[in-house]
Protein backbone atom coordinates (compact mmCIF):
# COMPACT_ATOMS: atom_id res chain seq x y z
CA UNK A 1 0.00 0.00 0.00
CA UNK A 2 1.59 3.27 -1.12
CA UNK A 3 1.25 6.24 1.21
CA UNK A 4 -0.82 9.11 -0.19
CA UNK A 5 2.38 11.14 -0.63
CA UNK A 6 5.65 9.36 -1.39
CA UNK A 7 8.88 11.24 -1.98
CA UNK A 8 10.75 9.51 -4.80
CA UNK A 9 13.69 11.92 -4.91
CA UNK A 10 14.88 15.15 -3.32
CA UNK A 11 17.98 17.06 -4.38
CA UNK A 12 19.51 20.47 -3.89
CA UNK A 13 20.10 22.09 -7.29
CA UNK A 14 21.47 25.41 -8.51
CA UNK A 15 17.85 26.57 -8.85
CA UNK A 16 16.81 25.42 -5.36
CA UNK A 17 15.32 22.32 -3.74
CA UNK A 18 13.91 19.89 -6.31
CA UNK A 19 11.46 17.18 -5.35
CA UNK A 20 9.80 14.35 -7.24
CA UNK A 21 6.87 12.77 -5.47
CA UNK A 22 3.85 10.67 -6.22
CA UNK A 23 0.48 10.49 -4.59
CA UNK A 24 -2.59 8.36 -4.93
CA UNK A 25 -5.77 10.00 -6.15
CA UNK A 26 -8.27 8.98 -3.46
CA UNK A 27 -11.19 8.94 -5.89
CA UNK A 28 -9.61 6.89 -8.68
CA UNK A 29 -6.59 5.18 -7.16
CA UNK A 30 -4.45 6.64 -9.98
CA UNK A 31 -0.83 7.46 -9.18
CA UNK A 32 -0.10 11.14 -9.77
CA UNK A 33 3.51 12.28 -10.23
CA UNK A 34 4.44 15.83 -9.23
CA UNK A 35 7.58 17.95 -9.43
CA UNK A 36 8.24 20.86 -7.07
CA UNK A 37 11.04 23.41 -7.20
CA UNK A 38 11.31 25.14 -3.86
CA UNK A 39 7.66 25.85 -2.93
CA UNK A 40 6.50 26.04 -6.54
CA UNK A 41 4.73 23.24 -8.42
CA UNK A 42 6.43 22.81 -11.78
CA UNK A 43 4.44 19.98 -13.32
CA UNK A 44 2.02 17.16 -12.67
CA UNK A 45 1.08 14.03 -14.57
CA UNK A 46 -2.53 15.17 -14.12
CA UNK A 47 -1.93 17.74 -16.83
CA UNK A 48 -0.01 16.46 -19.84
CA UNK A 49 -2.24 17.44 -22.77
CA UNK A 50 -0.41 20.68 -23.59
CA UNK A 51 3.02 19.07 -23.23
CA UNK A 52 1.95 16.41 -25.70
CA UNK A 53 0.44 19.01 -28.02
CA UNK A 54 3.77 20.87 -28.01
CA UNK A 55 5.26 17.90 -29.85
CA UNK A 56 2.19 17.19 -31.95
CA UNK A 57 1.78 20.77 -33.20
CA UNK A 58 5.51 21.30 -33.66
CA UNK A 59 5.95 18.15 -35.72
CA UNK A 60 2.74 18.76 -37.67
CA UNK A 61 4.43 21.89 -39.01
CA UNK A 62 7.58 19.92 -39.90
CA UNK A 63 8.14 18.56 -43.39
CA UNK A 64 10.12 15.62 -44.68
CA UNK A 65 11.35 12.40 -43.13
CA UNK A 66 14.33 11.46 -40.96
CA UNK A 67 13.56 14.39 -38.66
CA UNK A 68 16.16 15.57 -36.17
CA UNK A 69 14.36 16.86 -33.09
CA UNK A 70 15.74 18.76 -30.12
CA UNK A 71 13.67 19.12 -26.93
CA UNK A 72 14.57 21.75 -24.36
CA UNK A 73 13.39 20.62 -20.94
CA UNK A 74 12.84 16.95 -20.04
CA UNK A 75 10.37 17.21 -17.15
CA UNK A 76 8.05 14.23 -16.86
CA UNK A 77 8.95 13.22 -20.43
CA UNK A 78 5.58 13.59 -22.18
CA UNK A 79 6.77 15.99 -24.90
CA UNK A 80 9.72 13.77 -25.78
CA UNK A 81 7.71 10.53 -25.80
CA UNK A 82 4.99 12.11 -27.96
CA UNK A 83 7.69 13.16 -30.45
CA UNK A 84 8.99 9.59 -30.55
CA UNK A 85 5.49 8.49 -31.55
CA UNK A 86 6.01 10.25 -34.90
CA UNK A 87 7.60 7.65 -37.18
CA UNK A 88 9.39 10.39 -39.14
CA UNK A 89 11.61 11.17 -36.13
CA UNK A 90 15.05 9.67 -36.69
CA UNK A 91 16.88 11.30 -33.80
CA UNK A 92 15.67 12.88 -30.57
CA UNK A 93 17.94 14.79 -28.22
CA UNK A 94 16.62 16.18 -24.93
CA UNK A 95 18.63 18.82 -23.08
CA UNK A 96 18.02 19.45 -19.39
CA UNK A 97 20.00 21.63 -17.00
CA UNK A 98 19.25 19.43 -13.98
CA UNK A 99 21.04 16.07 -13.83
CA UNK A 100 18.50 14.95 -11.22
CA UNK A 101 15.73 15.03 -13.82
CA UNK A 102 17.78 13.00 -16.30
CA UNK A 103 18.52 10.56 -13.49
CA UNK A 104 14.81 10.05 -12.77
CA UNK A 105 14.28 8.80 -16.31
CA UNK A 106 17.44 6.74 -16.42
CA UNK A 107 16.19 5.02 -13.27
CA UNK A 108 12.78 4.66 -14.93
CA UNK A 109 10.94 6.31 -12.05
CA UNK A 110 8.25 7.96 -14.18
CA UNK A 111 5.39 6.44 -16.22
CA UNK A 112 6.93 7.14 -19.65
CA UNK A 113 10.60 6.74 -18.67
CA UNK A 114 11.06 3.23 -20.06
CA UNK A 115 9.56 4.18 -23.43
CA UNK A 116 11.86 7.18 -23.58
CA UNK A 117 15.21 5.74 -22.51
CA UNK A 118 14.88 2.36 -24.20
CA UNK A 119 14.33 3.93 -27.63
CA UNK A 120 17.59 3.93 -29.60
CA UNK A 121 16.70 7.31 -31.13
CA UNK A 122 16.88 9.04 -27.74
CA UNK A 123 19.82 10.96 -26.29
CA UNK A 124 19.55 12.70 -22.90
CA UNK A 125 22.02 15.55 -22.47
CA UNK A 126 22.90 17.46 -19.31
CA UNK A 127 23.47 21.06 -20.44
CA UNK A 128 22.03 24.57 -20.32
CA UNK A 129 19.68 24.76 -23.32
CA UNK A 130 19.74 28.56 -23.29
CA UNK A 131 23.54 28.71 -23.33
CA UNK A 132 23.63 26.15 -26.15
CA UNK A 133 21.29 28.30 -28.23
CA UNK A 134 23.42 31.41 -27.60
CA UNK A 135 26.92 30.12 -28.18
CA UNK A 136 27.18 26.54 -29.45
CA UNK A 137 27.93 25.84 -33.12
CA UNK A 138 24.74 25.40 -35.15
CA UNK A 139 23.68 21.76 -35.55
CA UNK A 140 20.63 22.17 -37.83
CA UNK A 141 17.66 20.46 -36.21
CA UNK A 142 14.38 20.03 -38.07
CA UNK A 143 12.38 20.92 -34.96
CA UNK A 144 13.17 22.50 -31.60
CA UNK A 145 10.53 22.02 -28.91
CA UNK A 146 10.93 24.09 -25.74
CA UNK A 147 9.18 23.62 -22.39
CA UNK A 148 11.22 25.08 -19.54
CA UNK A 149 9.80 28.41 -18.40
CA UNK A 150 6.23 29.21 -17.39
CA UNK A 151 6.03 31.66 -20.30
CA UNK A 152 8.21 34.18 -22.18
CA UNK A 153 7.37 36.71 -19.44
CA UNK A 154 7.66 34.34 -16.46
CA UNK A 155 11.01 32.56 -16.53
CA UNK A 156 12.41 30.13 -13.99
CA UNK A 157 15.79 31.84 -14.17
CA UNK A 158 16.60 35.45 -15.17
CA UNK A 159 19.27 34.20 -17.57
CA UNK A 160 16.55 32.64 -19.75
CA UNK A 161 14.82 35.92 -20.58
CA UNK A 162 17.03 36.94 -23.49
CA UNK A 163 15.94 33.90 -25.55
CA UNK A 164 12.49 35.45 -25.93
CA UNK A 165 13.82 38.60 -27.58
CA UNK A 166 14.34 39.05 -31.31
CA UNK A 167 18.09 38.59 -30.86
CA UNK A 168 17.58 35.45 -28.78
CA UNK A 169 15.19 33.85 -31.24
CA UNK A 170 17.53 34.75 -34.10
CA UNK A 171 20.31 32.90 -32.29
CA UNK A 172 18.01 29.91 -31.81
CA UNK A 173 17.01 29.94 -35.48
CA UNK A 174 20.68 29.30 -36.41
CA UNK A 175 20.13 25.79 -35.05
CA UNK A 176 17.25 25.06 -37.43
CA UNK A 177 17.45 23.54 -40.88
CA UNK A 178 15.57 25.11 -43.78
CA UNK A 179 11.85 24.64 -43.13
CA UNK A 180 12.79 24.08 -39.49
CA UNK A 181 10.21 24.56 -36.73
CA UNK A 182 10.42 26.15 -33.30
CA UNK A 183 7.58 25.35 -30.88
CA UNK A 184 7.21 26.76 -27.37
CA UNK A 185 4.89 25.85 -24.47
CA UNK A 186 3.49 28.66 -22.32
CA UNK A 187 1.24 28.64 -19.28
CA UNK A 188 -0.08 32.11 -20.19
CA UNK A 189 -2.66 33.13 -22.82
CA UNK A 190 -1.28 34.20 -26.23
CA UNK A 191 0.95 37.23 -25.83
CA UNK A 192 0.63 39.81 -28.62
CA UNK A 193 4.05 41.33 -27.94
CA UNK A 194 5.76 37.95 -28.06
CA UNK A 195 3.87 37.08 -31.25
CA UNK A 196 5.29 40.24 -32.83
CA UNK A 197 8.78 39.16 -31.78
CA UNK A 198 8.24 35.61 -33.06
CA UNK A 199 6.95 36.90 -36.40
CA UNK A 200 10.02 39.11 -36.78
CA UNK A 201 12.24 36.01 -36.84
CA UNK A 202 10.04 33.26 -38.31
CA UNK A 203 8.19 33.43 -41.62
CA UNK A 204 5.10 31.68 -40.29
CA UNK A 205 4.26 32.38 -36.62
CA UNK A 206 1.15 31.12 -34.85
CA UNK A 207 -0.25 30.77 -31.33
CA UNK A 208 -2.40 27.72 -30.61
CA UNK A 209 -4.62 27.68 -27.52
CA UNK A 210 -4.76 24.19 -25.99
CA UNK A 211 -7.76 23.52 -23.75
CA UNK A 212 -7.91 20.60 -21.33
CA UNK A 213 -10.13 19.37 -18.52
CA UNK A 214 -8.85 20.42 -15.10
CA UNK A 215 -9.75 17.67 -12.65
CA UNK A 216 -8.76 19.82 -9.69
CA UNK A 217 -11.13 22.68 -10.49
CA UNK A 218 -13.77 20.71 -12.38
CA UNK A 219 -13.48 23.21 -15.25
CA UNK A 220 -11.39 23.75 -18.35
CA UNK A 221 -7.88 25.24 -18.33
CA UNK A 222 -5.79 26.49 -21.23
CA UNK A 223 -2.14 26.69 -22.23
CA UNK A 224 -0.54 28.17 -25.34
CA UNK A 225 1.74 26.53 -27.89
CA UNK A 226 3.62 28.96 -30.16
CA UNK A 227 4.87 27.61 -33.47
CA UNK A 228 7.28 29.37 -35.81
CA UNK A 229 8.52 28.01 -39.17
CA UNK A 230 11.78 29.07 -40.79
CA UNK A 231 11.15 29.10 -44.53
Amino acid sequence: MIARFEELDWQETRMGELMLRRREDPSTGEMIYEVKLQDEYLMSSLFTVAEEELATLGLAASTGDQLRVLVGGLGLGYTAVTALGDERVARLEVIDALPAVIGWHERELLPVSATLVRDDRTTLTHDDFFAVMRTAPARRHDAILLDVDHSPRHTLDPTHADLYTEAGLTALARHLADQGVFALWSDDPPDDDFMTTLAAVFDDARAHVVDFDNRLTGGVSSNTVYVGVRR
